[in-house]
């Protein structure tokens, strides 16, 4: 049986900000991005370092010219990355999902707005 709990009112996890919160035993970093609100386990899946204590920084891609020769590298600012502290491993915000394997992924909680306030479903 899932059951909702009260993270904080919707005003206070303002734009590109993260809160971490201990809901029992386990920690649930919530993620405004966009607009919309994301809320992951607080563990890393490489060696568990807490992730969503990370920096939230966009993609980095290469720019390769027409002979496959690197450029430079710029920022994806429309694929933001939450970036582990520990060593490094970066998640899209959007998904959880590993920036180079999709299979490695960040748990995923349900998360709502409503009334003003933001819930956790657990």
């Amino acid at each position: 049986m899932s059951e909702q709990v009260l993270v904080c009112p919707s005003d206070e996890l303002k734009e590109g900000t993260v809160r971490v919160v201990a809901i029992g035993d386990v920690e649930i970093g919530i993620i405004r991005h966009k607009g919309a609100c994301h809320a992951y386990r607080n563990v890393c899946p490489h060696q568990g370092g807490p992730v969503c204590d990370g920096k939230m920084m966009p993609q980095v891609e290469d720019v390769i010219d027409a002979n496959g020769l690197f450029v430079c590298q710029n920022f994806k600012e429309d694929d933001m990355h939450i970036v582990c502290p520990w060593h490094g491993y970066e998640f899209k915000i959007s998904t959880g999902e590993h920036a180079v394997d999709p299979n490695v992924r960040l748990k995923r909680y349900d998360i709502t707005e409503r009334g003003g306030n933001i819930y956790v479903t657990l």
